[in-house]
C-alpha cells in the first residue's frame, strides 16, 4: 500500500521540527492498518524480534520481555504489547516509513508498533529523539506537555517515567491521525479501546556514542599509532606539573584523527549504516552466479532492497549495513542508496561492467537485495 501523509513539509520543518509538537488530524486519509493485532502478537513470539509487555495493576507497573509463548494470562485492560523494528520483518508495515524519508535516511531509525487494550500505555515519559505516532485501529488519548526540566524515575527497572505534567496537547486520536513529538517533551498515551499505534522514530546519537564508535574504528583499523614526543623538553620547577603546552600537544594528537575528513567520513558511514536491530536476512540457496544476475536484470527483473536495510551515501561513497561499497560507478551506487527497487535502467552503463555485476552479486548473496520469486 502507498501511504501519503497530508503535511506541508516546508512549513513543518520551519515551525515544528525539533521545536514544538504537532497533531495532524487525518494525516493519513482513510487509514488502513498494514497488520493485525494477531500478526503483531505472532512477531513478538519470534526470538530475533525485540518485544515487551508493559502492564499496570493497582498502580504497580510490570514489564516483561519477549519472545512470548502465550498471552492467555493477560486481562482485558491496562496492558500494551510493543514490538521494535516491525518494518524489518513485515513488508507491508515498512510502507509506513516511506512518507518520512524526506527527513533524511540517516536520521530515521525503525518502526515500533504497539497494541494496547483499554487503559494500556507505558505511562508519562520523555524521549530523547523525534517520533511520529500514527494512530491505527481504535482510539487512544494522547497528552503532551511543554518542554521543561523534569526529573525521571523508575517505577520498574525497565521503565523510565516522569511525574504528571500540564498538557499543551490533549486529544483523542482516531485512525489516520498523526502526532509529532520532538525530543524532551513529556507525553503519555492511554488506549480508550483496543488500538494499534505505529511509531516512526529518529536516531539522535550522543557524543558518548560517537566517541565510543570512533574509538572502536581507530582500534579496528590500527590508526593513531603515532606516539607523543617532546624533543624540546625543558627543566621544570615542579616535576609533578603537567604543562599547558604538553596538554595542548596531547589534545592535538587526538584532534588530528577527528579532523582527517577521509577517516571521519569512512567511520561515520560504517557507524550510522549499521542497523540497531536484527534484519530478516535470507541469503539465496544456492547463491547466484554473476552471469545469472546480469541475465535477470537484462530481462527486466527488479532487485528489491531488504526492508530495514540502511543504505547511505557520504560524498561519492555508499555504505550498506556497516560496510563501504567500492565502485567507480557513482550513479549506480547512488541508485542503490536512493531507491527501494532497482532495475537495469537505474544502473546505466554500469550494468555491462563485470566488476559492478560482481559487487551486485555479493550484495544479493548476502541477502541485502533480492529478486521477487
Amino acid at each position: 500500500m502507498d501511504y501519503q501523509l497530508n503535511l506541508d513539509w516546508q512549513a513543518f520543518l520551519q515551525n515544528h521540527w525539533q521545536k514544538r509538537p504537532l497533531l495532524i488530524k487525518q494525516g493519513f486519509h482513510q487509514f488502513i492498518d498494514p497488520l493485525s493485532p494477531d500478526e503483531l502478537a505472532g512477531l513478538a513470539m519470534e526470538n530475533e524480534i525485540d518485544s515487551r509487555l508493559v502492564s499496570q495493576k493497582n498502580g504497580r507497573w510490570d514489564v516483561s520481555h519477549g519472545p512470548f509463548e502465550t498471552y492467555d494470562h493477560l486481562g482485558e485492560k491496562d496492558w500494551s504489547l510493543l514490538v521494535q523494528a516491525v518494518n524489518h520483518w513485515h513488508l507491508p508495515s515498512s510502507a509506513l516509513m516511506k512518507p518520512f524519508r524526506v527527513l533524511s535516511d540517516w536520521r530515521m531509525d525503525d518502526l515500533m508498533v504497539s497494541f494496547s487494550v483499554s487503559g494500556g500505555g507505558v505511562g508519562p515519559h520523555l524521549d530523547q529523539y523525534d517520533v511520529f505516532i500514527i494512530q491505527g485501529q481504535g482510539r487512544r488519548r494522547w497528552r503532551v506537555g511543554g518542554k521543561i526540566p523534569m526529573k525521571q524515575h523508575c517505577p520498574h527497572p525497565d521503565l523510565l517515567q516522569v511525574d504528571p505534567f500540564e498538557a499543551i496537547i490533549d486529544e483523542e486520536m482516531m485512525p489516520g491521525d498523526v502526532l509529532y513529538i520532538p525530543p524532551g517533551f513529556p507525553h503519555e498515551g492511554y488506549a480508550i479501546e483496543d488500538s494499534l499505534n505505529y511509531s516512526v522514530g529518529f536516531r539522535a546519537p550522543n557524543a558518548r556514542e560517537l566517541f565510543s564508535g570512533f574509538a572502536d574504528y581507530i582500534l579496528a583499523n590500527e590508526l593513531g599509532s603515532h606516539r607523543y614526543s617532546d624533543p624540546d623538553l625543558a627543566f621544570r620547577d615542579n616535576p609533578a606539573q603537567i604543562n599547558a603546552n604538553e596538554l595542548n600537544a596531547l589534545r592535538s594528537m587526538m584532534r588530528e584523527l577527528l579532523e582527517q575528513p577521509e577517516t571521519f567520513h569512512h567511520w561515520f558511514g560504517e557507524f550510522i549504516s549499521q542497523s540497531r536491530h536484527e534484519l530478516d536476512l535470507a541469503p539465496p540457496e544456492p547463491p547466484y552466479e554473476s552471469d545469472e544476475i546480469y541475465e535477470l536484470l537484462k530481462q527486466g527483473e527488479e532487485l528489491n532492497r531488504l526492508s530495514g536495510l540502511r543504505v547511505l551515501r557520504i560524498g561519492d561513497q555508499c555504505f550498506v549495513n556497516g560496510e563501504l561499497i567500492e565502485t567507480p560507478h557513482i550513479h549506480a551506487a547512488d541508485a542503490l542508496c536512493h531507491y527501494d527497487k532497482v532495475s537495469a535502467e537505474h544502473f546505466g552503463d554500469a550494468i555491462d561492467d563485470v566488476r559492478f555485476i560482481s559487487l551486485l552479486t555479493a550484495l544479493v548473496n548476502s541477502g541485502y537485495w533480492y529478486f521477487n520469486d
